[in-house]
């Protein structure tokens, strides 16, 4: 998710700016969705997040379908003061046209014209004050547990042209804890801080990110498997409950014997 000057021609030289108006709508929207397909979105290590960078990346694995909704309410809920961009697949974006005025810029994947594109539009964003880069530098779903991680060489030679910025890694798991429908578990990783980009390779700083990513999905692994709400912070808490007959007879049993009712499915004895 990604001042900048509107235009419609994903060749131009500026990129369009998000339009405030239409974000917020569909923020709302965002948030009524996720609610409906998901029991909670829940965030590890948001107090590493650094507000004072100057130049911005944030960049993630690509687990899911649900990714870029995800990050809309990571943006508004722990850096609500920047302006978001990310890159996304021209032919996904022209299918998904409602991303295209939120802050997605369009880039041709895998052709050296989109790895133009990328540079080009990627040096516009970090050269903005108060703006964020969103990218998944694997470029294509890929299951969390897959090592090692290989990034294409995009953000790598993007950072190579400029010169202080932050880059913070970001782990997404849809997984199934003790309810009907899944949590969205997020952990942010440890910042890095980099001087100079073009003090190193592409190749370098590629390789940097990718052991970063890893270590960050590592993290996030290990507080999954733990299935203790306490180590996140619940961003967004959705639908509670098994639904259907057995819900319905939870809480018929509850009304007959004056018990509270408790609708999640980790509470199985009332009380």
């Amino acid at each position: 998710m990604h001042a900048l000057f509107a235009t419609n021609d994903p060749d131009a030289s500026m990129i369009r700016r998000p339009a405030s108006g239409r974000l917020a709508l569909f923020r709302l929207y965002a948030r009524w969705y996720l609610r409906r397909h998901f029991h909670a979105l829940r965030v590890a290590n948001a107090g590493r997040i650094p507000h004072h960078a100057h130049a911005l990346i944030l960049f993630g694995n690509h687990a899911s379908w649900w990714d870029p909704l995800t990050a809309l309410l990571l943006a508004e809920s722990f850096l609500p003061e920047r302006e978001h961009y990310a890159p996304m697949d021209s032919v996904a974006l022209d299918h998904y046209s409602i991303f295209r005025p939120l802050g997605f810029f369009p880039v041709e994947n895998g052709t050296r014209r989109g790895a133009a594109q990328f540079l080009r539009q990627g040096q516009q964003v970090l050269s903005q004050p108060n703006s964020a880069l969103w990218i998944t530098p694997e470029s294509q779903f890929q299951d969390v547990r897959k090592r090692p991680i290989v990034f294409r060489s995009g953000l790598g030679k993007l950072m190579t042209r400029m010169g202080r910025l932050t880059c913070i890694p970001i782990a997404i798991e849809y997984t199934f804890w003790n309810e009907r429908l899944p949590e969205i578990l997020v952990n942010f990783g440890e910042p890095l801080e980099i001087a100079d980009g073009q003090m190193e390779q592409p190749r370098t700083w590629t390789n940097l990110l990718a052991y970063a990513q890893a270590a960050t999905l590592d993290e996030l692994a290990m507080l999954a498997t733990e299935r203790d709400p306490a180590a996140f912070a619940a961003l967004l808490e959705g639908r509670s409950g098994i639904g259907g007959i057995y819900e319905g007879w939870k809480r018929l049993v509850s009304a007959c014997t004056g018990r509270h009712y408790h609708r999640d499915h980790g509470s199985l004895h009332t009380k």
